[in-house]
């Protein structure tokens, strides 16, 4: 029975150290892939940028495989560009590729609206008042990068009000794909303010339970970045593919 015993510890330990390795080679992919988008996305990567495995890897102290990994993940986002025996670099940006992601959360987040507004309750309204005080006061405070987040966290909490949590990963992989292009926005503060009006608007709607309102304020705060994509597709055309 030893003999048995032994081999069935063997290969448990075998087996333990295996998931191990594999929970390391994840979180290493993460690391990777969480620092890489954060350079792609605020444009410290610009369109273009070659980007090497051997390098990366070196500069976080990983094996090639983790990083490779985060490469493709990146990839699905259409953030880089791996092609067989030549370089991967930062992807540019794809007109035809925004106008898909913007039509696709449009429809999603107009969905989103319509079913909250049958379901919103003043208890609702008051996580949402929140998260609107803290968007003022990192405008106040000149914090556009919190603004950010907590634009991403109000986009979010609709659709976890609303009964529908898992459509915002639908929406942040969209949006994902156009805020970048937006870092060379110029008047981001000002239309940070823009952008907060919109959000109060939205909440009002919802708290009323008006559909139409609601609807109409989500067309208008999503089709605000039409001219501020045409006019970085003039002045960054180098940046576009």
């Amino acid at each position: 029975m030893e003999p048995a015993t032994g081999y069935l510890t063997n290969t448990r330990e075998s087996l333990m150290q295996e998931i191990a390795q594999v929970f390391e080679r994840r979180t290493a992919t993460d690391v990777v892939f969480d620092q890489l988008l954060e350079e792609i996305v605020s444009l410290k990567l610009l369109p273009g940028t070659k980007l090497s495995e051997v390098e990366v890897a070196r500069r976080f102290g990983v094996s090639r495989q983790p990083v490779r990994d985060a490469f493709s993940r990146l990839d699905n986002l259409d953030l880089l560009l791996i092609r067989p025996q030549k370089a991967t670099e930062v992807r540019g940006f794809s007109l035809p590729r925004i106008a898909h992601a913007r039509f696709v959360r449009l429809a999603i987040e107009l969905e989103t609206v319509q079913r909250a507004c049958s379901v919103w309750t003043a208890s609702h309204s008051e996580v949402l008042d929140q998260n609107l005080d803290q968007q003022y006061q990192a405008i106040e405070n000149g914090k556009p990068e919190r603004f950010h987040r907590l634009d991403y966290r109000f986009h979010k909490l609709i659709c976890e009000l609303s009964g529908y949590p898992l459509a915002f990963e639908t929406i942040e992989d969209c949006k994902r794909k156009v805020d970048r292009l937006c870092v060379l926005s110029l008047g981001r503060t000002r239309e940070a303010s823009i952008l907060l009006e919109d959000h109060r608007e939205l909440a009002r709607a919802l708290s009323d339970g008006s559909v139409e309102k609601a609807i109409a304020v989500t067309r208008r705060h999503l089709s605000r970045l039409d001219d501020t994509i045409a006019e970085i597709h003039r002045t960054h055309s180098d940046y576009f593919e």
